[in-house]
């Protein structure tokens, strides 16, 4: 799929049947309401886009800040012209991190529909993909529905994926290494937050929609649309859940370690507990002074071996009745 080289990246007029068709620059200039719904898909980071938008479109000003802002939050608002819709979808372009979500913001009149976006979203390219294939939406309406519905599909394919790595990381929290380990934990935490942050407002967004009235979703597109959020809910409940299985596996983990640690310090105790007897013998009998005994006796070594080890035997006896081994 090729961009236009004049700002715009799709321009096409909806047949009304579910087809569209794709015009250039200047069919875009001569556009009417009466040649079908027209859909205009802008990049905000080329300047033929900006200036368009800005001082061709006729959109409000407040809509065209909104349309070209650096950073979004999901909302939604209804306004006399039209409706302006921010949504947000997990990066599923190439070599992207899904949790540096993308952002399309969406411009709807009852014979027009803009939308814009910094980096690419594959969601529009599905629609784009169905208006070429002839089962694309039929209305600014429905538009907006499809495009909910796969950016909802793209993210329920994330928690999908959230969900089955954390199972992993539950069969292998004994096994695996725990510096590999935390690193994949934490990297999972990371990604289960960035998207966290901004469903629980995209679910707000959709909710508005669907229960403010209006002129531009017929009553079918606003049951769609109460789905679609109702799926974002349980995507939103399916991430709380996640978190919390994030933190008892992570609670889990440290349990083990500090297990691990213990077992090894009580080892090192025995043993220090064990010698300790043994090098205070070694140190009495090794005092450059008179009168120690066996110092003239030829089985003096042999008996202080004998000491040593009846005391270190003695000493494990003791912990086995005491159970400490």
């Amino acid at each position: 799929m090729n961009e236009q080289k004049d700002g715009f990246l799709h321009c096409y007029l909806l047949n009304g049947q579910g087809a569209g068709e794709k015009i250039d620059a200047q069919s875009l200039g001569q556009w009417s309401p009466e040649q079908g719904v027209l859909w205009v898909h802008l990049d905000v980071n080329d300047d033929n886009s900006r200036d368009w938008l800005l001082n061709v479109s006729g959109v409000q000003g407040e809509v065209a800040d909104a349309m070209l802002a650096e950073e979004t939050r999901p909302r939604s608002l209804a306004m006399d012209q039209g409706l302006l819709v921010v949504l947000r979808g997990v990066n599923t372009n190439p070599g992207a991190d899904p949790e540096d979500m993308v952002s399309i913001r969406i411009w709807i009149e009852a014979d027009r529909i803009i939308t814009t976006r910094r980096r690419r979203v594959l969601s529009v390219q599905d629609v784009r993909a169905s208006l070429d294939k002839g089962d694309g939406p039929h209305s600014p309406g429905e538009f907006l529905a499809i495009l909910v519905e796969r950016l909802a599909n793209r993210i329920g394919d994330f928690v999908d994926g959230i969900e089955e790595q954390l199972g992993e990381s539950e069969d292998n929290v004994l096994s695996q290494d725990s510096a590999t380990f935390r690193r994949s934990l934490g990297a999972l935490r990371r990604q289960m937050a960035s998207v966290r942050r901004f469903l629980a407002p995209q679910r707000d967004a959709l909710d508005r929609l669907y229960r403010q009235p209006g002129v531009l979703l017929s009553d079918r597109e606003t049951r769609y649309l109460r789905e679609e959020s109702d799926r974002i809910t349980r995507y939103l409940e399916d991430l709380d859940l996640a978190r919390e299985r994030a933190v008892v596996l992570q609670e889990e983990f440290l349990g083990q370690l500090a297990q691990e640690q213990n077992a090894r310090m009580y080892v090192l105790s025995v043993v220090a507990a064990i010698f300790l007897p043994l090098t205070f013998i070694t140190g009495l009998l090794g005092m450059n002074v008179g009168g120690l005994p066996g110092m003239e006796s030829p089985i003096g070594f042999l008996t202080s071996v004998v000491v040593m080890v009846g005391a270190a035997v003695l000493l494990l006896i003791y912990f086995r009745w005491k159970k400490w081994l």
